[in-house]
């Protein structure tokens, strides 16, 4: 969400890596250090000091139950502290060091929590982080405060709630809940003078229902089973009706309510929270271990509502059996889910959450959801949640909000005033500080962990969060004294860091990714180090350059240097998810790539048994090639959103009174790349051979990433990662024959992967069986000698607007050994001289295929849907 309100001019500082033989140093900017500015408010005090370890039981109350006995609750908020510290702060380069083998005492807090000790033990010098970027040792102060906070809390959660992991079962305590024969209910609502629960179980009139406060501002209700049977029926309709200290009342949806309906039949309904416990022999059980961690996460961002090829929201059962093998197929690894979490407005992409621990009711159950992350294990796919915990719906009736009544942060989920409410999201902003809330996040945690076993989490909105300005207007240059001054929100940093210990603690191999445009420095660095504990970053800033080219440079302006400074601005040992194209710019008033690339011509010229037009032929040549090198170049993780792989049309409209509630751009039009005679099916192929070379290679993992040329008035990039050589070819007309391309290590080179190919819908001007053997250059060891900085090199044939990945033979000497690879399919000059082009092998082998048949159904968004499974590995794909 963050890149729809933030700009982004050079959003990391780039970092010298002497091991993986970067080309860039650090250039730190320069500017006065706040230190610790920034660090407002301190840790949650002590909540209810001695009272806490003796809990008070309650009356028993009216009717046919009795309250709950409740475990130590708390609120009240600690003082506040503001501090600063100025210092100098000059320009400097530095190569960076990771090793660091001083153990430090945070490093031992945050592996286990047991182990805190005093505060004057929170050395800030041995913080492990200084010594992966020393220049943020000027800013020693504010890490030293940040690690006392997180300490200090973490300390607090030990002695009160018995440790991070237990703390995090807030499940278990609030909402609905099973104990001793009774359904036992309980709410956080400090600011309710009274409260009842109603539902249908007692036809919404809670007289008889009356609940009771205890001295932390939690109601609660115990209802005994009636003969044998819950009192509250599974799947029936529930509600906290409470009265506010006006004296009005008002019914909202349980706060931690597992899952919420609303009537379909009425126009605006409310949602209803519903009572969710189906009987033990029809609730879904797990059947598939998760899969085990990659090395690197190729990722497919996916909307189950939007992922139907008809004009309707799809559901968790037809997502799991039809686009979980097309995910399968192209060799993803990862699924990421959007909008699994509640939210009553559809259009919001669900990034306005109403109810946390509930799933989507659009798309199913609870159990449909489980069925959908079931089936992805067991075809080896592990499943990233969208989470969010940036900001919350704005709605009362149904959303968390409807909780504030006008009371104090103290007594609130959110902050009072301006500073709880996100003026350009339209929605309500967390108190992170608050005892109750850091129960609530961190629980909905480990819920969606343990109860759905997701692999982990994508967190929204994090750019929102570290900053109270949340990167409203603000243009991030990478100068240190953005991230660490008066407008960092230190209580925000401290959750997020508890986030990440827990996420890690619960499930070592979880994937943790943030969505942060600021570029904070160390939020991708362990906790135990001094970070805020996150494993990846989204790159935002690449997607919004290839937009800026795409939609604004002629060909011939386009910098070879630019893109290649922006696929690599990134911080050296914080690792980054690249992507080329995001959900947010596919949203109505903008388009996708393809689309932006190809325009009005996609109606009419994508058919085979035609020859592409200038703008098609261009389109799809560089549709691969700009998703390629953002994957090669760009990061140590790949995203693409679901339907870009082939090239999708058009934009994303979700339905509204704009467009007559239709459904017509929100959904995943599958029948273009199904169809045979189609070029989508081009895009798509060179995506799934993306992927394969990756799973042969590890290249997204290789530390190995050296760019030895950027030629601006060729528009050529050639670029080394892990085992592999890239030449990409950007000119628009220009065929280089012999161009000659440095590497590393002496030998013959070959084809892994050529997107001019065939199959890819290329001109098979390149020849896949061809040794390209090394030349030395110059004298081994001194780089001013080399060709490039590199030792050797080989030549090789670059048509225009193509790219190729050559591999080294000697190191698949298997592969090497062969004559030819995959001959059904392998591009030979006997192929050149029968076909001119594809268009032309496609028409001869389909001559009963008619140009207006190909037309009437180039768009037909009813055509069925099959996949074929059983398809080999591409011929073309040269691996060993």
């Amino acid at each position: 969400m963050g890149r729809q309100i933030i700009e982004c001019t050079d959003d990391r500082v780039r970092e010298r890596n002497p091991i993986c033989e970067l080309i860039h140093h650090l250039h730190c900017s320069t500017g006065k250090n706040m230190g610790v500015s920034g660090c407002i408010g301190v840790s949650a005090a002590i909540p209810g000091g001695a009272q806490l370890n003796s809990p008070t039981d309650l009356k028993r109350g009216e009717g046919s139950y009795q309250s709950a006995s409740n475990l130590p609750l708390a609120l009240p908020d600690g003082a506040k502290k503001f501090l600063r510290h100025h210092s100098s702060h000059s320009t400097s380069k530095f190569p960076i060091s990771c090793t660091v083998k001083q153990r430090s005492f945070i490093m031992a807090v945050a592996a286990d929590s047991t182990q805190i000790m005093e505060e004057t033990e929170v050395e800030s010098e041995n913080l492990a982080i200084f010594g992966v970027d020393p220049t943020l040792k000027s800013y020693k102060d504010h890490f030293k405060y940040r690690m006392k906070r997180y300490v200090d809390q973490a300390k607090l959660i030990e002695n009160y709630e018995g440790g991070l992991e237990e703390f995090a079962q807030g499940y278990l305590k609030f909402g609905f809940n099973k104990e001793d024969g009774s359904i036992v209910y309980q709410e956080w609502a400090p600011a309710a003078q009274e409260a009842q629960l109603i539902g249908d179980f007692n036809g919404w009139d809670g007289s008889n229902h009356r609940m009771e406060k205890n001295q932390f501002g939690v109601w609660s209700i115990r209802i005994p089973d009636s003969d044998g049977s819950p009192a509250i029926p599974h799947n029936s309709r529930v509600k906290f009706r409470f009265k506010h200290r006006n004296g009005d009342w008002a019914d909202r949806i349980p706060a931690w309510i597992k899952y919420a309906t609303v009537d379909p039949s009425r126009f605006a309904a409310p949602y209803d929270g519903v009572y969710w416990d189906p009987p033990l022999q029809e609730s879904y059980k797990f059947k598939y271990p998760r899969p085990p961690k990659p090395k690197a996460p190729r990722i497919y961002e996916a909307h189950v509502g939007m992922s139907s090829s008809e004009p309707r929201i799809n559901s968790y059962r037809e997502f799991a059996d039809d686009v979980l093998p097309r995910i399968k197929a192209n060799n993803y690894n990862t699924v990421q889910l959007m909008a699994v979490m509640e939210h009553s407005y559809y259009a919001s992409f669900g990034y306005h959450v109403t109810n946390f621990f509930a799933v989507s009711s659009r798309s199913g159950t609870p159990d449909d959801l489980k069925y959908l992350i079931d089936k992805a294990h067991s075809l080896g796919l592990r499943v990233l949640m969208d989470v969010i915990h940036s900001h919350a719906s704005n709605n009362v009736t149904d959303g968390l909000n409807g909780f504030d009544v006008g009371q104090s942060s103290q007594e609130s989920y959110f902050h009072a005033g301006s500073r709880g409410y996100h003026k350009l999201w339209d929605s309500r902003l967390f108190n992170y500080e608050n005892w109750e809330v850091l129960r609530f996040l961190l629980s909905n945690l480990r819920w969606w962990l343990e109860e759905y076993r997701f692999d982990g989490f994508r967190f929204d909105g994090v750019t929102s969060m570290l900053y109270h300005h949340h990167g409203i207007n603000m243009g991030f240059t990478g100068n240190y004294n953005e991230y660490f001054s008066e407008a960092t929100d230190v209580d925000a940093v401290v959750y997020m860091m508890l986030a990440n210990q827990l996420i890690y603690n619960i499930y070592p191999e979880a994937t943790v990714i943030a969505e942060d445009v600021s570029g904070m420095p160390g939020l991708c660095r362990p906790v135990s180090e001094g970070g805020i504990g996150f494993e990846y970053r989204l790159a935002m800033a690449i997607p919004d350059k290839w937009i800026d080219y795409v939609k604004n440079k002629k060909d011939e302006e386009w910098s070879m240097n630019e893109i290649m400074l922006s696929l690599t601005n990134r911080r050296y040992t914080e690792k980054c998810v690249a992507y080329a194209e995001s959900h947010d710019q596919a949203i109505v008033g903008d388009k996708t790539m393809a689309f932006f690339l190809m325009d009005q011509e996609m109606y009419t010229g994508m058919s085979c048994l035609m020859e592409p037009s200038p703008a098609i032929e261009r389109g799809v040549a560089l549709h691969k090639m700009i998703h390629f090198i953002t994957m090669a170049l760009g990061g140590e993780g790949y995203l693409n959103f679901m339907g870009n792989e082939f090239g999708h049309p058009e934009w994303i409209d979700f339905p509204r009174d704009g467009n007559n509630w239709s459904y017509e751009k929100c959904r995943r039009q599958w029948n273009l790349v199904d169809t045979d005679h189609l070029r989508y099916k081009f895009m798509n192929a060179f995506d799934r051979a993306m992927n394969l070379l990756d799973d042969r290679f590890s290249y997204l993992s290789s530390t190995k990433q050296l760019v030895s040329s950027a030629n601006d008035e060729d528009k050529v990039i050639v670029f080394e990662r892990g085992d592999l050589v890239f030449v990409f070819n950007f000119h628009p007309t220009k065929t280089y024959e012999g161009y000659k391309v440095g590497c590393d290590l002496p030998g013959r080179y070959r084809v892994a992967l050529d997107s001019d190919a065939f199959e890819f819908g290329g001109r098979g001007r390149v020849g896949h069986d061809v040794d390209h053997f090394t030349n030395p250059e110059g004298i081994p060891g001194i780089a001013e000698t080399n060709f490039n900085n590199r030792p050797n090199s080989f030549k090789v044939l670059s048509p225009p607007r193509t790219c190729v990945a050559y591999y080294r033979a000697e190191d698949y000497p298997e592969e090497a050994a062969k004559s030819s690879i995959g001959a059904d399919t392998q591009v030979t000059k006997a192929d050149q001289n029968k076909y001119d082009s594809p268009e032309q092998a496609l028409t001869d082998e389909n001559p009963e295929s008619s140009l207006g048949e190909i037309m009437d159904t180039e768009l037909n968004a009813s055509s069925a849907c099959n996949l074929d499974l059983s398809i080999p590995f591409p011929s073309f794909v040269h691996f060993p």
